[in-house]
């Protein structure tokens, strides 16, 4: 009775009515937003800088979450929602950016721990399960504590007398301070390859690039040779490979596992000893998963220019579905897109990146998986930023190329697909229609089509 008088009076005042607004706790709302979105990485041995497992690691972060939600610098996820569904969407809902900055904004209040979620239970060890598989760097690699370090390359046997089908692959870095990303490939030997087996070796920037055998002069802006397979790779805050249901990949009898590792110094000297756990198919799949590449491996960024694109273009010769994209680029990366142009003329966009983060090299698994039909345009670009504008910026006042090292630049878009297994030797990319515009253009400062 005294609550309807109260509302009767408010209302007959003109007074408005607000309810009281719910004060959030940690462990009744934040916890579990923190479990979705932040402990995998925000845990002991893992990349980020401290544990946010438990209220007493959380509470003296809670003005730097509120930062970095409010910001949407975390979590990471940087895929324009204007494009494409992807099924593991990171990024948070206003409702729990709210939640976030109303904790932090009120003391961050500990709450009762009765509303507490279970602990989450994080895997020891591997994810995919114990492997039927290990492959791991015969000896470590010391990583000084300071300087910059050449990509690295070590080529292990397999021992494999048979084809193996792969149903799921994991790297596990042997110490995730240090591996900026890693990437594993199988192969078969090539005729007077002279590399030693199980020893660390560089590899020429020219050497990468991959050449037109019918025109050895003409550098191609795709990779989708089924010479190479890759097997797994890794970076901070990523997933293990998965395969779906009656899909695998094709490791053939006697391959090489090769390894490209990407170290980075983090003020005292450490030893790595990075592995690949693979889990073999039960059966011959009805889809072979394959990952493919539209990269441009020839260009020049002009000294002090922003927004520079930089374009690479495949067409596609065998029908073919996709699963994944992954961008790549350097720290002069600004933005990126993936585009396909169908046989009848219509243009999607794949994947939109309006940001780029060199330290958050993510990769975006498509909520439904995409056929592409032959004829389709597949386009990766990326816009540059090589001015004093550029806080990342190694050097705003040379011209940047190819490389493999930070201070150099990559652009391409790993594409992850699914075909018929049966196709062995078929092209899948080739080259795109000459009469399709790839010209470089500097642009003026601002200026963008992303």
């Amino acid at each position: 009775m005294k609550l309807k008088l109260l509302l009767l009076s408010a209302a007959l005042s003109g007074l408005p009515l607000v309810a009281a607004e719910v004060q959030p706790t940690f462990h009744k709302d934040v916890e579990r937003i923190l479990q979705r979105h932040c402990q995998s990485c925000h845990r002991p041995g893992q990349v980020a800088p401290m544990s946010l497992l438990t209220y007493e690691q959380s509470r003296p972060w809670a003005k730097a979450i509120r930062s970095a939600v409010l910001q949407k610098k975390m979590p990471p996820w940087f895929a324009d929602p204007h494009f494409g569904k992807f099924a593991n969407e990171r990024s948070l809902t206003k409702e729990e950016i709210d939640t976030l900055v109303r904790w932090a904004d009120q003391g961050a209040p500990q709450g009762d721990a009765k509303d507490a979620p279970a602990p989450l239970e994080f895997a020891e060890g591997w994810r995919i399960g114990k492997p039927d598989v290990v492959f791991e760097l015969p000896k470590a690699f010391n990583v000084p504590l300071s300087g910059e370090i050449d990509y690295q390359y070590i080529m292990l046997e397999t021992g494999f007398t048979e084809d193996k089908w792969v149903k799921a692959t994991e790297i596990m870095a042997g110490d995730a301070r240090v591996v900026h990303h890693a990437i594993a490939s199988a192969r078969l030997p090539r005729k007077g390859e002279n590399v030693s087996l199980g020893d660390f070796f560089n590899i020429s920037v020219d050497a990468l690039k991959p050449r037109n055998p019918a025109k050895p002069n003409e550098i191609l802006q795709f990779i989708a040779s089924f010479g190479s397979e890759t097997v797994a790779y890794y970076v901070p805050g990523g997933e293990p490979m998965y395969a779906g249901d009656d899909q695998a990949r094709l490791i053939k009898a006697g391959s090489i596992i090769m390894f490209q590792l990407h170290y980075t110094p983090i003020g005292e000297a450490v030893s790595d000893r990075t592995k690949v756990g693979l889990v073999f198919a039960d059966k011959p799949p009805k889809q072979r998963i394959k990952t493919l590449n539209v990269q441009n491996f020839d260009f020049s960024i002009p000294a002090e220019v922003d927004d520079y694109p930089i374009t690479a273009r495949a067409e596609v010769k065998t029908p073919f579905t996709i699963t994944s994209l992954t961008p790549h680029m350097h720290l002069r990366g600004k933005s990126f897109e993936y585009t396909a142009t169908y046989p009848d003329g219509r243009v999607e966009t794949l994947l939109r990146l309006p940001r780029w983060d060199f330290n958050w090299q993510l990769t975006y698994y498509l909520a439904e998986p995409k056929p592409i039909p032959v004829g389709t345009i597949l386009q990766t670009q990326g816009l540059f930023d090589n001015s004093p504008n550029n806080p990342y910026n190694p050097d705003s006042k040379v011209v940047v190329s190819y490389g493999e090292q930070s201070w150099d630049e990559m652009m391409g878009g790993l594409i992850e697909v699914t075909l018929d297994p049966k196709i062995d030797s078929a092209e899948i990319l080739g080259s795109a229609p000459k009469d399709m515009k790839t010209e470089n253009q500097a642009r003026p400062t601002g200026a963008s089509d992303l």
